[in-house]
C-alpha cells in the first residue's frame, strides 16, 4: 500500500518505470471518481432527489440551453428507463416543482417536459461554487496540458466503452 491507501500493482503488475507512473495516473483517476460520487451523493441528499432525477434535470437543462424540447419518451430513452418508470419520475419531479409538462410547440398531440426556473436556481445554488472551483482548476491548465488531459479522458472513455468478449468466446484464427 502507498501513502494514499492504494494497493501498488494489484491490477497492473509490479513493473517499474513507466507502468508505475501509469498506475499513479489510474489511482488519481480512481480518487477523482470517488470524490465525484461523494459529491453526487451530497447533492442528491441536499436536493432530496434520486440519481435519475438529477440526471433527468441535467438532460432537460442541456436541451433547453441548446433550444431543443424533450418529450417524455426522449428523456426516458436518454435515461434508459421504461415508459412506466419515466411516468413515475416525471410525476415525482412535477410534484416537487422541478419540472413541468407543457404542450409541444409544433405537435398539439404531444407533451414536452421542461425544468422550472426554480429548479434551475436550486441547481445553480447547490452546485455553482463547486462548478466554479472545477472551472478554475481546468482554466489553470496550459493549452497543451488541456489537450493532453482532454485526449487522455477521451481515450479512457473509449477504453471503458469497449465491451470485452467473454472468456472462451474469443475467435481463434
Amino acid at each position: 500500500m502507498d501513502a494514499d491507501g492504494h494497493a501498488r500493482g494489484y491490477w497492473y503488475g509490479k513493473d517499474p518505470g513507466q507502468k508505475e507512473l501509469a498506475v499513479g495516473v489510474l489511482n488519481a483517476l480512481r480518487d477523482y471518481r470517488v470524490s465525484e460520487q461523494a459529491m453526487r451523493k451530497r447533492t442528491r441528499s441536499s436536493m432530496l432527489m434520486g440519481e435519475k432525477d438529477l440526471l433527468a434535470l441535467r438532460y432537460l437543462f442541456e436541451a433547453e440551453a441548446d433550444g431543443r424540447v424533450m418529450k417524455p419518451k426522449d428523456l426516458g430513452d436518454r435515461l434508459g428507463i421504461t415508459s412506466a418508470s419515466m411516468t413515475t419520475l416525471i410525476d415525482r419531479l412535477v410534484e416537487s416543482g422541478h419540472i413541468r409538462r407543457e404542450p409541444h410547440p409544433t405537435d398539439r398531440r404531444a407533451l414536452i417536459v421542461r425544468p422550472t426556473p426554480a429548479s434551475d436556481q436550486e441547481v445553480r445554488h447547490t452546485l455553482g461554487a463547486m462548478h466554479r472551483r472545477m472551472l478554475d482548476v481546468a482554466s489553470a491548465l496550459s493549452p497543451t496540458e488541456a489537450e493532453v488531459v482532454t485526449g487522455f479522458l477521451r481515450h479512457m472513455s473509449e477504453a471503458l466503452d469497449t465491451i470485452d468478449e467473454e472468456p472462451g468466446e474469443a475467435t481463434h484464427s
